[in-house]
């Protein structure tokens, strides 16, 4: 059991500054009465806490102490907080009374959710975040669950806080069954009204069980039956609703939660403990939950659209596969609930930033807890900010999982080699069966696909945290976006200096990379074109800045698109991270600075994002207008789409706003950027794309796009063909305006047409075969481009100035 949630918890880690780990105790000798044996557990709960602050590092002022009398193999570790689980779930105040007996330098932050932190039952924060993935799958299938009546069974009764929270998520929930360790509920043609009033009011009854739902609320056929009974009779409207065969309706309580389990419902929600749920190739044995081995079923065995994992291990892993590769639609445990540990930490950090102000007089005591109370509203959601992306993120995944295997293939396989990653451990299929997928046109599922989110940010947060990235200026605002605003506010000075402001930074830039770049984001460019992972988190946000994603990002989720149009739209702007990470990683100094490479390109690549559509050739204006055409009948607003559409060109803007660079400055490296004119950014543009129309490269680049990229030499081939038709590209058009003498760039073109004829005439043949080809492959293109080579050396100049001398 221990070993289940230490491999669920490091997955939901990916959100958190934290990486946890995982223990718990028995008691040998037991009391038999109960309040004892709460008594007993408390106490062997506080000789183990205390034993871990004895042998944990503090703080004394800004230098790290360490435990007296202990051999310490490991480097400076003053972090460690204690998360409330299962059987200690109300322990958090003496946790923090041990906390503040040691002095441990977290306080009452050592613990949180205690009398002074935020209540997540209160919240709801765990079930809340796990509804958003109820949400993203069931948009998936084309329904609002806030307006459209669904059935559901679950795990569960109202007075637990997952349980009870999300059954309280929609006013349009037809509760058709549920049990809990007491009790079957049943209620067949349930009312949605009436039965989510009669939900809430239990979900506020202390102690409550299902036997406290009123009966006459329970439609015809249903009713609350002890897991203790003999036998329970089903009536025809239950059997109909659990989709019970006919023939005896005396059936077990045993034989009903299965049925439960299995029934053809919308959602299956799981707020409850245990593990219901395993694959046809596993035994129960290996499932390590004896106590429910009478009611487990196998995942082909379901017939719900839908699952949600409010509660920790209630599938197997292999389950979640077995279930997603029939269809159904599933995350993990660690997706789904996530919010809990997400909304932990966020007060952890919270009341590290108020107990420092509190120490420099900025704050007085007294207030410090009615301020922490004030910002409820505002972390929660910002944690279920958190819950909303990752799901986008493995929606996306989704979509590209087919044709992406061969690239997740490769990533495993360096998880496998460099963080001692465990695939089977983790439920990952091995090298012959991604291979067999590879040859079916099969990709990884929702849950593998899940694994692969958390250890993408994992992977990253470790490069992050080992590098120069949280002191780059630009990341600076990421900190301060973290807390709430009146912290902003408040307390701005505060912010960098916070003890955990290298991790936070991390943890927010490894999360946001992953969610809005993709999981192998940082992989591939580290792959293809041997930057670092830390390389590619900067180009992400040097990106982000340089062309507003956020806002396009906003447009999207403001368009309440529906979820394949959802999908198509982040594509777009993904074609655009990939393309302008590569121009960048492969044309400005490294370790690349964000603050720098967004000081040098803004103004050229916004004037020149804003020139684009009117000064594209013909064949980019028809490509861009066909792809807004897609958008649109994948039911894309006709304005997001037209702006969604140039994305796949504007990663042109950095190639024009370059060769502006380095027509108006030296063009020697490292030299500061001139001012950027939009007189300058025209004529670029017009050169650019003048080009771009003699030599037909637009064809070329999309004759690339279209090579196989089956391998990764593959990849890497056609990677260099790209780079190198865009070097081309962007010194050919240094050329013709160097070589122009400040004539208008129709002009200057002119001549420098007249000046290269012959290679013209050559380039103009080798295309004319090119494009009479049935199929290009890759000799062919590594023919065109050397021979493209040859344009612009009988026109070109010598000396330091000169194209030839750059290119």
């Amino acid at each position: 059991e221990v070993l289940g949630l230490l491999k669920t918890q490091m997955v939901k880690n990916a959100v958190i500054v934290p990486v946890g780990s995982k223990g718990g105790f028995v008691l040998k000798r037991p009391p038999v009465e109960r309040a004892a044996l709460a008594e007993e557990g408390l106490a062997c709960y506080r000789e183990f806490i205390g034993g871990l602050l004895e042998l944990t590092d503090n703080y004394e002022g800004s230098a790290v102490t360490h435990p007296p009398d202990t051999v310490r193999h490991d480097p400076d570790d003053p972090y460690l907080v204690v998360a409330a689980d299962k059987g200690t779930a109300t322990f958090s105040d003496p946790a923090n009374e041990l906390s503040a007996a040691a002095g441990f330098w977290l306080g009452d932050a050592f613990a949180s959710g205690g009398s002074d932190g935020y209540d997540h039952k209160g919240i709801g924060i765990t079930a809340r975040g796990a509804w958003e993935s109820v949400k993203s799958h069931f948009r998936v299938l084309g329904l609002d669950p806030a307006a459209t009546a669904f059935t559901a069974v679950g795990i569960g009764d109202m007075s637990g806080d997952v349980f009870g929270n999300g059954m309280l998520c929609s006013r349009r929930i037809r509760l058709v069954a549920a049990f809990s360790h007491l009790h079957v509920f049943i209620d067949p043609d349930p009312d949605p009204d009436a039965s989510y009033s009669e939900r809430e009011r239990l979900f506020r009854l202390p102690g409550s069980t299902w036997a406290d739902y009123r009966e006459d609320l329970i439609s015809r056929g249903g009713g609350v039956w002890p897991r203790s009974a003999k036998a329970i009779t089903l009536s025809p409207e239950a059997m109909a609703a659990l989709g019970v065969p006919g023939g005896s309706t005396a059936r077990t309580p045993n034989d009903v939660i299965r049925a439960i389990l299995r029934a053809p419902v919308d959602l299956l929600w799981n707020g409850g403990i245990g593990t219901y749920v395993k694959s046809a190739s596993e035994s129960h044995s290996m499932v390590g939950d004896r106590s429910n081995d009478s009611v487990r079923i196998n995942a082909r065995e379901l017939r719900c659209r839908v699952v949600a994992e409010g509660g920790n291990l209630g599938f197997t892993q292999a389950a979640r596969v077995e279930y997603a590769q029939a269809g159904g639609l599933i995350n993990t445990d660690a997706i789904d609930n996530s919010g809990g540990v997400d909304c932990s930490d966020h007060e952890v950090n919270i009341k590290v930033l108020l107990d420092a102000a509190v120490r420099s007089g900025e704050l007085d005591v007294g207030e410090r807890s009615a301020l922490l109370h004030s910002m409820t509203d505002e972390v929660a959601g910002q944690v279920l900010r958190n819950n909303f992306l990752q799901n986008v993120g493995l929606a996306v995944a989704r979509s590209q999982a087919a044709s992406l295997v061969e690239v997740h293939a490769r990533f495993i396989d360096r998880l496998e080699r460099t963080e001692g990653f465990d695939r089977a451990g983790e439920g990952l299929p091995d090298r012959d069966e991604l291979a067999e997928r590879r040859r079916t046109g099969e990709g990884l599922v929702g849950p593998e696909l899940a694994v692969l989110v958390a250890y993408s940010k994992l992977d990253l947060f470790d490069a992050l945290i080992g590098s120069g990235l949280p002191e780059d200026p630009e990341m600076a605002a990421e900190l301060t976006a973290y807390f709430p605003r009146v912290l902003r506010e408040r307390f701005a000075s505060g912010i960098p200096r916070h003890r955990l402001a290298r991790e936070i930074i991390s943890t927010v830039a490894a999360n946001e990379t992953v969610n809005r770049a993709g999981i192998t984001f940082a992989f591939r460019i580290s792959d293809e074109i041997g930057a670092t992972p830390e390389d590619a988190v900067r180009a992400y946000f040097a990106l982000r800045n340089l062309y507003r994603l956020p806002e396009l990002f906003d447009a999207i989720e403001g368009a309440g698109l529906p979820a394949a149009a959802h999908v198509a739209a982040v594509l777009e702007l993904r074609k655009l991270m990939d393309r302008g990470a590569r121009w960048l990683l492969r044309n400005a100094p490294r370790p690349l600075s964000v603050d720098s490479v967004v000081d040098r390109y803004r103004e050229g690549v916004r004037a020149a994002a804003d020139r684009i559509p009117e000064l594209a050739t013909e064949p980019i204006r028809a490509g861009v207008q066909a792809e807004a055409d897609r958008l649109v009948a994948a039911d894309v607003p006709e304005a997001l789409a037209g702006r969604l559409a140039i994305c796949s060109e504007l990663s042109s803007a950095l190639d024009i706003a370059e060769v502006a660079w380095r027509c108006l400055g030296s063009g020697r490296e490292g030299a500061a950027a001139p001012a950027m004119t939009d007189e300058a950014v025209d004529l670029a543009a017009t050169a650019w794309y003048g080009v771009d129309a003699l030599l037909d490269i637009g064809w070329l680049q999309a004759r690339i796009a279209a090579l196989p990229r089956t391998d990764r030499w593959q990849a890497l081939a056609r990677g260099a063909l790209r780079g190198d038709l865009l070097r081309r590209h962007r010194a050919l058009a240094t050329q013709v305006l160097r070589e122009g003498g400040g004539a208008r760039p129709d002009a200057a073109l002119r001549a420098w047409r007249h000046a290269n004829a012959r290679a013209l005439q050559r380039w103009s043949e080798l295309a004319a075969n090119l494009r009479a080809e049935p199929q290009v492959e890759y000799p062919m293109m590594a023919v065109a481009l050397r021979e493209l080579r040859e344009v612009g050396r009988d026109g070109a100049t010598t000396g330091p100035g000169s194209a030839s001398h750059r290119g």
